[in-house]
Order: structure tokens, then C-alpha cells, then sequence
């Protein structure tokens, strides 16, 4: 499986930004945003199953500000982030899991300041 992340950059507080995360190798059935900000641990943002059936989870500290959708016949992951916050400056990265072996794209910078 390969992640290529895009999207990311720099963008004032309250402002928004759309990443997206384009997949290509094996299928997978569920897809997930991570971040993981300076000096912290990686942590899940959002995820959504990839199969006929559409259904999403999201962290308490992005819900109702961020919106996590795909295109399967683009095999394409976005992530829709609103009202943003520097809280949310981190490296934002695509993860797919096929079996026990898990992928990552090379992540995105996500800067929110002034």
C-alpha cells in the first residue's frame, strides 16, 4: 500500500484546510488520519471504513470541527479541517492497515498561528 498525503501548510487560527491522502496498492477496509505534534505521541484524529458501508470515528478533541471522507473510485482519503486552533499544529499522517502490517504516508505539516 502506498499513502501520499497533500494539503497541509500554514494557516491562521480559526482558518480551514482539506488534506487528502491518495492511495494505490492492496485494498484495505478502514482508513485513518493520525497527527502527532512536537514532543507528543502520535494519536488517531479520525477514521472511515473504506467498504460499503460508510462509517467514521473521530477524536473527542476534532469533533465537530473536522470531517473525515473518501472517494473509493479515486481510492482518495480527505480529511476537512475547520476552526482550526494552534492546538491542532502537528504533522498530520494517512494510515492504512492491511492484515497485521500497518502503512503510513509521509505526513503533511499542519502549522495554525498567526
Amino acid at each position: 500500500v502506498q499513502l501520499v498525503e497533500s494539503g497541509g501548510g500554514l494557516v491562521q487560527p480559526g482558518g480551514s484546510l482539506r488534506l487528502s491522502c491518495a492511495a494505490s496498492g492492496s485494498r484495505f477496509s478502514i482508513a485513518a488520519w493520525y497527527r502527532q505534534a512536537p514532543e507528543k505521541q502520535r494519536e488517531l484524529v479520525a477514521d472511515i471504513s473504506m467498504t460499503n458501508v460508510e462509517v467514521t470515528e473521530y477524536a473527542d478533541s476534532v469533533k465537530g470541527r473536522f470531517t473525515i471522507s473518501r472517494d473509493k473510485g479515486k481510492r482518495t482519503v480527505y480529511l476537512q479541517m475547520n476552526n482550526l486552533s494552534p492546538e491542532d499544529t502537528a504533522v498530520y499522517y494517512c494510515h492504512a492497515r492491511v492484515g497485521s502490517v500497518d502503512y503510513w504516508g509521509q505526513g503533511t505539516l499542519v502549522t495554525v498561528s498567526s
